[in-house]
């Protein structure tokens, strides 16, 4: 179990990842929240100790992604405006709020690869593993999901 001042430091350094993921699937920032939320929990009770900080990651990824297909089997799933929350946000430039748009406009399959690889930092074969498919299924996604948000923003 971790003690009061390692659960605070992980929360510091992995909750902007885990509501990342969560808004990546959900697309809706008050259900991200609520996952967000429900994994830190989870963490809290947790009671295995993890073997680096790594291993922690990995496990809040796993926990995220769970998380976020046990809530997409509940009749009342709502999703909000893509373009009214990313005006809510601080970017850079207008072309990064439009790739963050456009980037949630994909499809499930290929938008969270990409959000993991991009956002989380996560190589295709630990994304591979976190999503239970195969490398090259991984890849595959990412390189058609480039291909669309290339079509996407040139149109």
């Amino acid at each position: 179990m971790l003690s009061a001042h390692e659960f605070k430091a992980t929360m510091e350094r992995h909750r902007d990842t885990v509501f990342r993921i969560a808004y990546t699937y959900m697309r809706d920032a008050a259900d991200a929240d609520d996952v967000t939320q429900g994994v830190f929990v989870k963490l809290l009770r947790a009671d295995h100790s993890f073997e680096g900080d790594e291993h922690l990651r990995n496990w809040l990824v796993r926990v995220t992604i769970n998380t976020c297909k046990s809530l997409f089997r509940r009749p009342w799933r709502r999703m909000e405006d893509i373009e009214s929350y990313a005006a809510t946000l601080s970017v850079p430039t207008q072309e990064h709020g439009d790739v963050f748009v456009a980037v949630m406009r994909l499809p499930e399959k290929y938008r969270v690869p990409l959000v993991l690889h991009y956002y989380g930092g996560f190589s295709t074969d630990e994304i591979a593993r976190l999503l239970k498919v195969p490398g090259p299924t991984v890849r595959t996604r990412m390189a058609r999901a480039r291909a669309r948000l290339k079509a996407m923003l040139e149109g």
